[in-house]
């Protein structure tokens, strides 16, 4: 039923671009198949991940929600008009939904491992800031710490700028679902940051206090910290042999990488 409103509606779209917001209402009107559901349950717990239905059917809604919001983000204006743009049939887009754990973090980052500002092969760029990483990679003011460390001497990282974004986001242990399209990097078109990322729950936005934060006002600290995010993209660089944008977090000292794509 849901895919005979989907085909009328695409129908609209050559000329009624309202349509798009009225698809996504469609998407979320699917079903799950209970083997669908079944499997996910399986994957999730041999994977060490918590399974929403076990907090109860309310749960387990809020995360099928979510899945059908990061499928439904194909059809979101940037999304669609960019493929117009490039005259890429925007059918030929496939859309899989990733499913990680989210890790309250005490900060996150980003990795470019050719230093985008200058072109240095040999120098890595990295950009911090506490909570949670959508305050780097979304449209949040302020800017992040931001350093650049030689690969060659990883124990001793150069900070360019210090931070001034003013909120940190934090979150309880939870779920996000993410985009993953087979349009993620094709040439000519850039489909990385076009599709929603979706979090079972609602970040907590908190007021950033720098004055009492060890990444700043702690030299130990803040030269481990900084050098255990370089060494951690030196090592992705090699293992993949290429230019690498990584984004990641850091939990109690520990480096966790989210996601590696080759840096354009």
């Amino acid at each position: 039923e849901v895919e005979q409103k989907l085909q009328i509606l695409k129908k609209k779209l050559g000329g009624d671009f309202g349509a798009l917001e009225e698809i996504r209402r469609t998407v979320l009107q699917l079903r799950a198949p209970s083997q669908l559901v079944q499997e996910l349950k399986t994957k999730m717990l041999t994977s060490g991940m918590p399974w929403p239905g076990d907090e109860g059917e309310q749960r387990w809604e809020q995360a099928w929600t979510a899945i059908k919001k990061v499928w439904a983000s194909k059809w979101n204006e940037r999304a669609y008009f960019s493929t117009r743009k490039v005259k890429l049939d925007h059918d030929y887009l496939c859309m899989a939904v990733l499913v990680q754990e989210v890790i309250n973090a005490d900060y996150a980052f980003v990795i470019h491992t050719t230093n985008p500002s200058s072109g240095d092969t040999s120098e890595i760029y990295a950009e911090v800031v506490k909570g949670l990483g959508e305050t780097l990679v979304g449209a949040y003011p302020g800017r992040a710490l931001s350093f650049v460390c030689k690969k060659n001497n990883l124990n001793s990282p150069q900070v360019l700028g210090y931070p001034s974004k003013p909120i940190g986001l934090f979150i309880r242990r939870s779920i996000i679902f993410r985009s993953d399209s087979n349009g993620e990097d094709l040439e000519g078109y850039a489909g990385a940051g076009l599709y929603d990322s979706v979090p079972m729950d609602k970040e907590e936005k908190v007021v950033v206090d720098y004055s009492s934060d060890p990444l700043i006002n702690d030299g130990k600290f803040q030269q481990a910290i900084l050098s255990s995010i370089a060494g951690a993209g030196n090592a992705i660089e090699e293992l993949y042999g290429s230019p690498q944008d990584i984004e990641g977090v850091i939990r109690d000292g520990k480096v966790y990488v989210v996601q590696t794509r080759p840096q354009m």
